[in-house]
């Protein structure tokens, strides 16, 4: 009796087995056939993809199909019956469901017309043709590692031959330069510097060049009176612990400042060829304070000297050189010496909550708030607008944000010639807002072209010397477009083409924009998270990556990841933990971009040793199970 009750036990779990595999091959054979009809709604799209990605702009229908689903139910069936879930089929979409039913069809002695074979083989594809694009966008891989390293160079990468071979033998694979800053002539001093270096050293570098593209940003400040400033270093009591160490040279010597220097004072005619080591200059600076300055060392026809005492300089001020005599008393030598003419700096505008700031349409300097002799407001901050298109475009009672998001406000009142805005964001001690800096409108509808008459204009310099242009703030597919048909205007239509992902709209037109990208043959995409975060929110931006990463997965196009990667590091020379595990997450992309920093080569030296540390236990979403060390 008991062998007979578990016969009919083992039989009713097989049937409920059966019936649950059942069940679930109708399910998912449902699923199969619904995304590969799917295709009827996108034959416009395919229709004018390059013939090198039509499997991946197809794979990309059929992604979007399964993704516009809550699947979860069923990857909860999937996970329980012990098979090969959804939740790692970017590349391959419906050769995964095929391989899946294929199976199922097994188990049930059903007849199929699929070989599991070649469900793998499939399936395996669509990753090969992901590091194909790879190789065709950002060249070769590096021998010890699968993610490529681009590095933004900096202006002085033009004229340091040095640098830029370090960067290649510490891991460098593609070299980036952001055609918003500098010009032509150091763009192609620093891709000199490049090709000399690959010859040299015998490394892969691929060049890619961004257009600046409509980036919102601030304009120019008034400039203040000259003035100098210096401090010694305290301690949390105020004791000075080390002076600040000041440069004094002839003015008529052009020379940069020297980079540890606190300040570099100009002197007027020869007066200090009349000093010596152990020297001290007296001299009342601008507040009406008396001030020495110890000359500590002499190089060439210049001193080092320190100082204990926090001072102001402005331009003519008189100097005293003072000397010791035998007698242990310093007493005044020769005639007295003048400071030479001070460069003017920029005014500041600080900002605090509550604050009102001008934001103007012509290129006025702008000026920090104006009060009266009684204290009264007079007339708020200004500062102009380098994209004044945008005042016909925006909403009072939408966002702005200035200085990647570190200033925040409200748009109060839109006029044509200024916006008026009150300052909602910013630290207690307020913030500093200066030129040149980014400004976003998360909420407006902003309608500009993809393409500024500088970029178009800067794109014959980049097709000549480039193997990749980079598009910046792209926000729908006509921006795609425009580019392709100027690099086919300009017979440069293989050239690499990176769409920068950087806006809120770029994102809401993802799939748009890729099915346009992938009219180019070469192409690729970049998350470039600093504007992403600031218009979509910081607290977003982890769920934003992880979607563009799997959609650009599914179209089989290389992925770089990009802004901020071990900032700490580059800039300071220490990284935080944080920035750590962000760089490992970064073995997911085909290429992980560093910006520049003075220590930018120890920034690429660790990247390098993260991502082949995490080579061995990620590729892409999958986790490899590396075998463990205990």
């Amino acid at each position: 009796m008991k062998k007979l009750d578990h016969s009919m036990l083992k039989r009713a779990i097989v049937d409920e087995e059966t019936a649950n595999y059942a069940l679930l091959h109708d399910e998912l054979t449902a699923l199969r056939d619904d995304l590969a009809k799917s295709e009827n709604g996108f034959s416009d799209s395919l229709k004018n993809v390059n013939s090198q990605h039509l499997t991946g702009a197809t794979n990309l229908i059929h992604y979007l199909g399964l993704r516009r689903k809550d699947v979860r139910p069923l990857q909860i069936k999937l996970a329980r019956a012990g098979l090969s879930s959804l939740g790692r089929a970017e590349s391959h979409v419906l050769p995964n469901l095929q391989a899946i039913i294929t199976l199922l069809q097994h188990a049930l002695q059903l007849k199929s017309h699929n070989d599991i074979s070649n469900s793998i083989e499939d399936a395996a594809s669509g990753s090969l043709l992901l590091q194909s694009n790879a190789r065709n966008l950002l060249g070769k891989l590096p021998v010890h590692r699968k993610v490529r390293i681009m590095v933004t160079l900096p202006k002085e990468a033009a004229d340091d031959y040095t640098l830029i071979k370090d960067m290649l033998l510490k891991g460098m694979n593609c070299a980036r330069i952001n055609c918003a800053h500098d010009d032509p002539a150091v763009w192609l001093r620093i891709i000199d510097q490049i090709k000399q270096s690959r010859r040299e050293t015998g490394r892969h570098c691929h060049i890619l060049m961004d257009l600046a593209g409509p980036k919102l940003r601030t304009g120019d400040i008034a400039l203040g009176p000259p003035v100098i400033k210096w401090q010694p270093s305290r301690d949390d009591h105020g004791r000075v612990i080390a002076p600040a160490r000041i440069w004094l040279h002839d003015e008529k010597d052009h020379l940069s400042c020297p980079t540890s220097a606190e300040a570099c004072i100009p002197i007027q005619g020869n007066w200090l060829s009349h000093a010596k080591k152990h020297d001290q200059i007296e001299f009342t600076d601008a507040r009406g304070a008396r001030r020495k300055l110890q000359l500590a060392e002499q190089v060439g026809s210049g001193f080092w000297a320190e100082s204990s005492q926090t001072s102001y300089l402005t331009s003519d001020m008189k100097l005293h050189l003072t000397r010791m005599l035998k007698t242990k008393k310093f007493s005044h030598i020769g005639n007295t010496g003048a400071v030479g003419a001070l460069p003017q700096s920029p005014e500041t505008i600080r900002l605090y909550r509550g604050d009102k700031l001008i934001l103007t349409r012509y290129p006025i300097p702008g000026i920090p708030e104006q009060y009266d002799e009684s204290g009264n407001l007079l007339r708020a901050a200004s500062i102009a607008c380098s994209l004044p298109e945008v005042f016909a475009m925006v909403k009072s009672g939408e966002r702005i944000l200035f200085d990647d998001g570190r200033i925040g406000g409200i748009i109060r009142s839109v006029k044509v010639d200024e916006l008026m805005v009150e300052i909602t964001q910013a630290r207690d001690g307020g913030e500093k807002l200066l030129s040149d800096k980014g400004i976003n409108l998360p909420d407006s509808k902003i309608d500009l072209n993809g393409l500024t008459e500088t970029d178009i204009n800067n794109l014959e310099f980049v097709v000549h010397h480039a193997d990749i242009v980079g598009l910046s703030f792209a926000h729908r597919a006509a921006d795609v477009e425009l580019l392709q048909q100027h690099l086919k205007r300009l017979n440069a239509d293989q050239l690499g083409i990176v769409l920068k992902v950087e806006t809120r709209a770029a994102f809401e037109n993802l799939p748009e924009l890729l099915f346009t990208l992938l009219r180019s043959a070469n192409a690729g995409v970049m998350i470039a998270r600093g504007d992403l975060a600031v218009e979509c929110g910081y607290e977003r931006l982890a769920e934003l990556q992880e979607e563009i990463m799997w959609l650009t997965e599914a179209a089989h196009l290389p992925l770089i990841w990009a802004t901020q990667v071990l900032e700490s590091l580059a800039k300071d020379g220490k990284p935080s933990r944080a920035e750590i595990t962000d760089a490992a997450m970064g073995e997911r992309a085909e290429c992980v971009m560093l910006n520049k920093g003075p220590h930018i080569l120890e920034a690429i030296q660790m990247l390098d040793d993260i991502l082949q540390r995490m080579q061995g236990h990620q590729n892409k979403k999958n986790a490899l199970l590396r075998r463990l060390h205990w």
